[in-house]
């Protein structure tokens, strides 16, 4: 009989006057499966750029992507394999998306959102 491996995700928002939004706190899925995580923002200003991070155990967040236009941006090697994400910014989503799940995906994910008027970012986080 198989085992079930399941990840877990869970997402934190901390924002100022721009903001990132996340309508559902926590992910499950399937060792072997693909998850999407949602992070959608708001922001007055015409250049954003949005940031990925992951973060498990006690280690400091580790930079996954960011995006700044469609699929225009930068992946940490590590990632480029089973990580991709894309900038929509009609509805101003920025999903990050995990295949071929592993135990060790399981962990903190935060979407960090950086506008052409704020110096700091705006971060919010989902544990998967």
């Amino acid at each position: 009989m198989k085992t079930k491996t399941e990840i877990t995700a869970s997402l934190y928002l901390l924002a100022q006057k721009d903001n990132v939004l996340q309508v559902k706190g926590e992910e499950t899925a399937a060792a072997g499966g693909t998850v999407t995580l949602h992070c959608q923002y708001e922001s007055s200003a015409t250049t954003n750029y949005l940031f990925w991070y992951k973060q498990d155990g006690n280690n400091s967040p580790k930079f996954i992507t960011t995006r700044f236009s469609g699929e225009q941006g930068n992946t940490a090697d590590e990632f480029k394999e089973r990580f991709s994400s894309r900038l929509d910014s009609s509805i101003r989503s920025v999903p990050l998306k995990i295949q071929k799940l592993q135990l060790s995906d399981s962990a903190v994910y935060y979407c960090a959102l950086q506008s052409e008027t704020e110096t700091e970012l705006l971060w919010k986080h989902k544990t998967i």
